[in-house]
């Protein structure tokens, strides 16, 4: 029995999703919305201290923190390998991976997709100070994201990666804005993955319920 607690929005719990799906795991979602009036119910913050989300359970062992759970189900399964066993491009996907959470997560999604679009989608003005004070940041990620992708479908070359599954839910929420579109056609590389991406069935699969 594998369960995933989350929200099916939540870019983080996608990427697990991803991971899940591309090794050909079954899993349960299980709902948690973190953003509920009174924050994570009590039972969620049992599974994740922090209150934050996903959490992750597999016959009775339990784990949080995305990038832990991303490289659990690529060890403990079957399927194909999400992690190259070379230790150069093993390290460049760790690399891509920490510029996302330290840099892509805040920036286009927070700094410029929610603002842009999550907000104004429910009715609210957009804070163009803060969309601005993102975009120099927002050109930097892009910008060495495009160097660091290699020539092939997926970002480390020949090879699905956890970095794939970790960056499309992040990159995919930023093209919907206008900012993210324009910046991505200045990234060849970038932009072609990211459309070749959308494709795979694992995609549609995990698409979140407010985007069907």
């Amino acid at each position: 029995m594998v369960e995933l607690f989350g929200a099916d929005y939540s870019v983080y719990v996608r990427s697990a999703r991803l991971a899940l799906a591309e090794k050909g795991v079954d899993y349960s979602l299980v709902p948690v919305d973190v953003f509920a009036t009174g924050g994570p119910p009590s039972d969620h913050l049992d599974r994740q201290p922090f209150g934050k989300i996903p959490a992750f359970r597999h016959d009775g062992f339990s784990l949080y923190e995305t990038g832990a759970i991303l490289r659990y189900v690529d060890e403990a399964f079957t399927g194909p390998d999400l992690q190259p066993r070379d230790v150069q491009a093993r390290a460049r996907m760790n690399q891509i991976l920490s510029i996302l959470d330290a840099h892509a997560y805040p920036t286009l999604v927070w700094g410029i997709y929610v603002e842009r679009v999550a907000k104004t989608r429910d009715g609210l003005p957009a804070d163009e100070v803060k969309i601005a004070s993102a975009m120099g940041r927002a050109r930097t990620i892009v910008s060495t994201l495009e160097g660091l992708a290699q020539d092939g479908p997926f970002l480390l070359g020949q090879q699905l990666t956890l970095a794939d599954c970790h960056a499309v839910p992040m990159l995919a929420l930023f093209h919907e804005s206008e900012e993210g579109e324009l910046l991505l056609r200045s990234a060849p590389r970038l932009s072609d993955w990211l459309m070749s991406f959308r494709t795979r069935d694992s995609f549609t699969a995990t698409k979140p319920t407010d985007q069907s």
